[in-house]
């Protein structure tokens, strides 16, 4: 009897060895920098922590909206199981050209008027859903108040043409003009003009905002330097960039987005999920990183309520 039973198991696992599936996903990236990078390692190792076997195919438009239009191409030829889209950029190519093949977006800051979904509850029966990063401009500033609380006016460096960044200036806009704070803008087309932007900030605001800006993010030790050089506090909408240089920021953890990120596109590969009658999802836990170093540099000393708070400090 017991010799039965094993040779049944033996029978069953070979059975499931030989049915297991295996996936591939292309992945398209705008461009590279830590907090972008955390979405798609937290994705990775969600699925290997399920036990799903996955081919990536992994490509980089470093910040090039070309390039970025290219990538969708050569995935569309790939013919993987699902696409992952890492930022607006690559889930706005993505959604306009691939209609045959799941589609999950991460780190896209307002989907609805990225064009990705026609409802944040339901992406209107189409094969894309995905994550949202959007910024609580109220905590942010907040946050730059309680750094800085002589706060008059406050200037921010982004990219006019990358589409997230629209919608976190109108924020960012709306909530400075409920408190009377000036909003100061320099904008870039592409990271090589970073530091340049920054340097046009000088003596025109009393603290630096970079908010999830992709371009401004993968150069972002360049606006670390100008507000070190110049005693001007730089306070970030990704933490991530807090290990970088900048004095703090209050967000979402990115890795942990990339981990919640795969939970969706495991209901999708494995349970057979629509994505068009999938909610776009937030991740509501936010964290407080400090920087008592840079802080120190920029001529800033941290409240000690503000270190106590944080979720980590860099000392």
């Amino acid at each position: 009897m017991k010799k039965i039973v094993l040779i049944a198991a033996a029978v069953l696992l070979l059975a499931a060895t030989a049915f297991a599936k295996s996936y591939t996903i292309s992945v398209t990236q705008i461009v590279e920098h830590p907090a972008l990078d955390a979405m798609r390692n937290g994705v990775a190792d969600r699925l290997k922590e399920m036990g799903l076997d996955v081919t990536y195919n992994v490509h980089i438009a470093q910040g090039n909206m070309a390039t970025n239009t290219q990538i969708i191409s050569q995935i569309m030829g790939e013919r993987p199981d699902l696409v992952l889209a890492i930022a607006t950029p690559g889930a706005q190519a993505a959604a306009q050209k691939i209609k045959d093949r799941p589609v999950v977006f991460t780190g896209v800051t307002d989907p609805m008027a990225a064009g990705l979904v026609k409802d944040l509850q339901n992406s209107g029966g189409g094969n894309i859903t995905g994550m949202s990063d959007k910024s609580p401009m109220d905590k942010h500033v907040a946050l730059i108040r309680e750094v800085v609380p002589d706060l008059k006016a406050i200037g921010i460096i982004y990219n006019s043409g990358e589409p997230n960044s629209v919608p976190n200036l109108k924020d960012l806009r709306a909530e400075a003009d409920k408190q009377g704070i000036e909003v100061v803008e320099s904008t870039i087309s592409n990271s090589s003009g970073v530091y340049q932007a920054a340097k046009s900030l000088v003596g025109r605001c009393d603290a630096v905002y970079v908010g999830t800006d992709n371009t401004v993010i993968s150069a972002i030790e360049s606006v670390v330097k100008v507000c070190m050089d110049n005693k001007l506090p730089l306070i970030v909408g990704d933490v991530d960039s807090v290990a970088r240089g900048a004095i703090a920021a209050v967000a979402v953890d990115y890795y942990k987005m990339g981990l919640q990120t795969g939970d969706m596109i495991a209901r999708i590969l494995v349970d057979g999920a629509a994505p068009g009658a999938m909610p776009v999802e937030f991740l509501h836990d936010l964290e407080l990183h400090v920087n008592k170093k840079s802080a120190g540099a920029m001529g800033v000393t941290l409240p000690e309520a503000l270190v106590k708070r944080a979720a980590k400090v860099i000392e």
